[in-house]
């Protein structure tokens, strides 16, 4: 590490934000975090982030402030872990603590990177796959529910030689690799989230009771055929998801009674390992807050409109999800039924 320290902040201390400060504050860099929320703050400047779960306990404490405006200067590094909803209103308040050569990582659900160099230039803006997953217990607690890691790059899939520095940072989290297709490797994600998050907000359970209902995993696939189909108009390379586990072409090539079996069935053994698991999009909304839907299936039907590809099942999953949103309907296993392939 350099004996000058970059000026580092974390938007947003729910799970992913609020984990990330942590762990790079104990090795030694010096991240503030900025969080709406008072009681939040006030917990963390007094008696710190506490973390629990798979990596152990910790107890952490960093400058919080409630508004970006508060931040002490302008940052070199801000990581951006805000809802997928409200990153963009943080971009525009971003603006007056980036100078020209600032970064802005962007760790949110969903691809929203974009929309923020819409508002932040291009050239500000990498992308972030965080492979990895906690839980907001409450005002200033998380749970570490899952391993992984996150994955790095630039939006022209480039050498840069800042995704070294941003390496280095969030390695103090979770191992980080750097990528030459960030699109590929988001839209990977995107996928996988808008079967996870979207569905599960439809039910209402965990992923295990989910995936253990035979339309939600024919809904699976649906979302995952149609969103691929998109990538090709995109002219998007889709990277396999789960460390490469999961080859998405591969698994939707196969034709037959028996490759759509092995479909299934594969599915399955997901819901059953990840069982107790509850989607972040439902835990969203069993605090009060809205879902994330129009950054998840949202993305594939509006570029698929754009594109000149039809997205029937995300369609009708984006607007049922809306209805939820909006309370004009109850979360249900019920819903599944109502979901036309």
């Amino acid at each position: 590490m350099e004996e000058k320290q970059p000026g580092i902040a974390v938007i947003g201390a729910g799970a992913i934000g609020g984990a990330t400060a942590a762990f790079m504050k104990k090795a030694g860099w010096e991240p503030e975090i900025v969080c709406k929320h008072r009681e939040t703050v006030e917990r963390i400047s007094e008696r710190g982030l506490r973390i629990t779960g798979l990596r152990g306990e910790h107890s952490v404490r960093i400058k919080a402030v409630r508004d970006i405006s508060e931040l002490s200067g302008t940052k070199d590094f801000v990581f951006l872990a805000t809802k997928a909803t409200d990153c963009l209103h943080a971009a525009r308040d971003l603006l007056s603590v980036l100078r020209p050569d600032s970064t802005v990582i962007s760790l949110q659900n969903g691809i929203c990177e974009d929309a923020l160099a819409h508002i932040l230039g291009k050239e500000r803006v990498l992308g972030c796959v965080v492979g990895w997953g906690a839980t907001n217990k409450g005002p200033g607690e998380i749970e570490m529910t899952s391993e992984g890691e996150f994955v790095v790059g630039n939006m022209d899939h480039e050498p840069d030689e800042r995704l070294l520095f941003v390496q280095e940072m969030l390695n103090a989290v979770y191992p980080t690799r750097i990528s030459l297709n960030i699109m590929g490797e988001l839209y990977s994600k995107l996928i996988i989230n808008s079967c996870i998050n979207s569905l599960g907000v439809i039910g209402g359970v965990t992923l295990g009771k989910l995936l253990a209902d035979q339309k939600a995993r024919k809904i699976f696939v649906e979302i995952m055929r149609e969103a691929m189909s998109v990538a090709e108009a995109m002219q998007i390379k889709v990277e396999p998801a789960g460390g490469g586990k999961l080859d998405y072409n591969q698994f939707l090539a196969e034709t037959g009674v028996f490759a759509g079996l092995k479909r299934y069935l594969t599915i399955r053994v997901i819901g059953f390992k990840y069982r107790r698991i509850k989607s972040s999009s439902l835990q969203s909304l069993e605090r009060g807050r809205k879902t994330e839907i129009d950054f998840l299936n949202g993305y594939i039907c509006d570029q698929g409109k754009v594109h000149g590809v039809k997205t029937p099942t995300n369609d009708a999953v984006r607007a049922m999800v809306l209805e939820i949103d909006d309370g004009k309907r109850e979360m249900s296993l019920r819903n599944l039924q109502e979901l036309t392939l």
